[in-house]
């Protein structure tokens, strides 16, 4: 199976599998608990229905739209995501280049394998990064200073992470306990090209909080040991005003899902919010997005932007979102299993295939601009 037998992007999933050694796939692939948000943030789409304006003039179609005071060529994002040389050595600047050419946002993760000033030379497409407020708050101010000197358009502050989520698969497959599982041995032994990057060129190396400034006292410790030490319980809507001082730019909350956070989103400085669950990693039984964004857009969508993040497999999941009252979506396994399937070219043909998707579904609903997106095209199934 090669990219181009690929036609979606749960194609791109089985090769990804093909191509990755299992606890490193298990670990892209896994969510919290029993798995069952993991699930549920795509199976709810399934709940909505387009609704089609038959005998539209589709003969033009904008897929336009704009995020961050920026223009984008679709109304899709790539979400931050950690460690995206996990999967393929070409790791973020392939995926930055891929967006590039495709006209979105690429969002930069704190735990990310890239720093943030390369990521920045990597490409010119607008660029957000993701950050949490640690209990070192000068780590998380040196952060902001570097996005700021390197030309960051947003900054994405990530708040569903008091303690990491219980993600079973890593221990049953060994990926992050570090204890080697001897059924892993035959998947890891396959996979030699991978074992050469992660333990000779040590290409997996969290690079952002390694080039930090870090108490000496911590030095010793695995870097990964040290950020999971580093997430503070005890933060506040107080502590988002500081950081919204702090950047005096375009401000996202990330994994916010009710209309009371999205409020103090906004009343604290956030100019935008993620409606997410992580990714189905965290807290097992929350909300999917999709369902989380009518009721947030009805109450807040003259103050707030609104993406969609979770979830996201098929254009129509895109145009339901949007219908709802999304500004846009982002997209994180949905880029993931293409990089791991075949690098910046799988990443490139997996982005093609979702905005054809969302642009053949325009025409068949009958709607020639994002733009004219709205509660007339998409209903809750009885």
């Amino acid at each position: 199976m090669k990219i181009t037998d690929c036609n979606n992007i749960m194609d791109f999933r089985r090769l990804a599998r093909r191509n990755l050694p299992s606890p490193v796939f298990n670990y892209l692939d896994g969510g919290a608990d029993d798995e069952w948000t993991l699930g549920r943030n795509t199976t709810a789409f399934d709940d909505y229905e387009l609704l089609p304006a038959q005998l539209s003039d589709v003969s033009k179609l904008d897929l336009r739209t704009s995020l961050f005071g920026e223009q984008l060529a679709w109304p899709v994002m790539i979400s931050p995501t950690g460690a995206s040389k996990l999967f393929h050595a070409g790791g973020e600047p392939a995926v930055i280049r891929a967006a590039e050419k495709s006209g979105m946002v690429y969002s930069l993760s704190t735990l990310g394998t890239t720093t943030i000033e390369d990521v920045a030379a990597a490409g010119s497409c607008p660029l957000m990064y993701q950050i949490y407020i640690l209990k070192d708050r000068g780590m998380t101010a040196d952060f902001v200073s570097r996005c700021k000197a390197s030309g960051y358009k947003a900054l994405c502050l990530t708040v569903d992470t008091p303690v990491p989520g219980n993600r079973e698969r890593d221990a049953v497959y060994g990926f992050s306990s570090g204890r080697l599982r001897m059924r892993a041995v035959p998947s890891w032994l396959r996979h030699p090209g991978w074992l050469y990057r992660a333990l000779i060129r040590k290409d997996l190396e969290m690079v952002n909080l390694a080039t930090s400034e870090r108490p000496s006292e911590s030095q010793e410790m695995g870097l990964l040991d040290y950020f999971n030490a580093q997430l503070d319980r005890s933060l506040t809507w107080k502590d988002v005003e500081w950081l919204a001082s702090l950047w005096d730019g375009p401000l996202v909350v990330k994994g916010v899902q009710t209309v009371a956070d999205c409020r103090n989103a906004a009343n604290s400085g956030a100019t935008a919010v993620m409606l997410s669950n992580h990714g189905g990693r965290q807290l097992e039984a929350a909300p999917a997005p999709v369902d989380c964004i009518a009721d947030v857009a009805d109450a807040l969508h003259d103050r707030l932007e609104i993406i969609c993040d979770g979830g996201v497999r098929r254009g129509t999941h895109v145009l339901k979102a949007l219908a709802l009252g999304a500004t846009a979506c982002s997209i994180g396994r949905g880029y993931l299993y293409p990089l791991a399937a075949g690098g910046q070219a799988g990443v490139e043909r997996g982005l093609g295939l979702l905005r054809a998707e969302v642009e053949r579904g325009m025409a068949l609903i009958g709607c020639d601009s994002i733009e004219k997106l709205g509660p007339s095209f998409v209903r809750r199934r009885k």
